[in-house]
């Protein structure tokens, strides 16, 4: 089997790079700053990526950062202790065993999940309860029906739920959950999409109830049809309104509406394997229009031939560089 490796070579600067973002991730959430540099830094270079898979097999091994390590870090924020806990986790993540095979496996969760998306393929399920669950690219998603709820737990991606009325005498409460909260379907159509460190809701018909995973005595966010929100497991985001590109997708197509093409770049690798990145020169540049996301070489023309861009490839195709034309 060939390897990733054998086409990029492991850079130690990008594993240590990668020990500091997942020691700050472990350490607490980022700011809106800290956050864009983050998602950026990780698809900047072909390292960097590397890198970065081999921390998210990490996370998905062990759940975070190593116990040893993290006491040593969490205890002493700055100074000898945390340059010596970097090091030794830039070490562990050069050490891991990363076949091709093995990396796409391992950075997904979708291995073992009950139903599963590749990217770039949508799926619609019927549920027993007649309700329907329409997966986005790249998601999976466990069912958990029992005499008490039903529960549809989103490990990773987006989902369209439309709700059904339950069929048994008692109804139970129709549930998504997240690593960030617990959602309560109040008879509703509604999308949910799990980020990293975020849960973004938004309500198209209907209500939805939401308790956050760490509340403490935080009260239930109740979000109405045509409202949209994000949360983390501590804090609610501002309530907004919703636009037509919150579903667009399950029509096959990505809207934008004066978006950044640095933004638009992000969401369009969503439906295309292999990494598509925009150079900062063009970052905010700003494009409208509506685009296919099932054929993505095309969208790729459609902005080549609209506005002042070129696309470069290398990896036989698999890294897409949008540079200034």
């Amino acid at each position: 089997m060939s390897t990733l490796r054998s086409d990029i070579q492991l850079d130690q600067q990008a594993l240590e790079e990668a020990a500091e973002w997942l020691i700050r991730l472990g350490e607490g959430e980022l700011d809106e700053t800290e956050r864009a540099e983050w998602e950026y830094w990780k698809v900047s270079t072909p390292e960097r990526h590397q890198a970065w898979a081999r921390a998210q097999m990490l996370q998905t091994k062990l759940g975070g950062l190593p116990p040893s390590l993290a006491l040593s870090v969490l205890d002493r924020p700055s100074g000898p202790a945390r340059r010596v806990a970097m090091g030794k986790l830039a070490m562990i993540l050069a050490a891991l065993p990363m076949g091709w095979g093995s990396w796409k496996l391992v950075e997904s969760q979708q291995w073992s999940a009950d139903y599963r998306t590749a990217v770039g393929q949508q799926r619609e399920l019927t549920l027993a309860d007649g309700s329907r669950i329409t997966l986005n690219t790249d998601t999976a998603i466990d069912v958990l029906f029992d005499a008490n709820q039903r529960l549809i737990r989103l490990r990773e991606g987006e989902i369209l739920v439309q709700t059904a009325a339950d069929r048994l005498p008692r109804a139970r409460p129709f549930l998504v959950s997240t690593r960030q909260g617990l959602m309560q379907a109040l008879g509703t159509r509604f999308t949910v999409r799990e980020l990293s460190t975020r849960t973004h809701l938004a309500v198209l018909e209907g209500a939805v109830s939401v308790r956050l995973s760490d509340a403490g005595r935080t009260a239930p966010l109740i979000v109405n049809a045509g409202e949209r929100t994000d949360f983390s497991s501590r804090s609610f985001g501002p309530l907004s309104p919703v636009d037509r590109s919150v579903s667009a997708w399950t029509q096959g197509m990505l809207m934008a509406d004066n978006l950044r093409l640095a933004d638009f770049v992000v969401e369009l690798a969503r439906y295309r394997s292999g990494i598509v990145r925009c150079h900062p020169a063009i970052a905010d540049l700003r494009i409208s229009g509506a685009f296919p996301i099932r054929e993505t070489q095309r969208t790729l023309n459609m902005l080549v031939q609209t506005y002042p861009v070129i696309v470069t490839g290398h990896l036989s195709g698999y890294w897409l560089t949008l540079s200034p034309a």
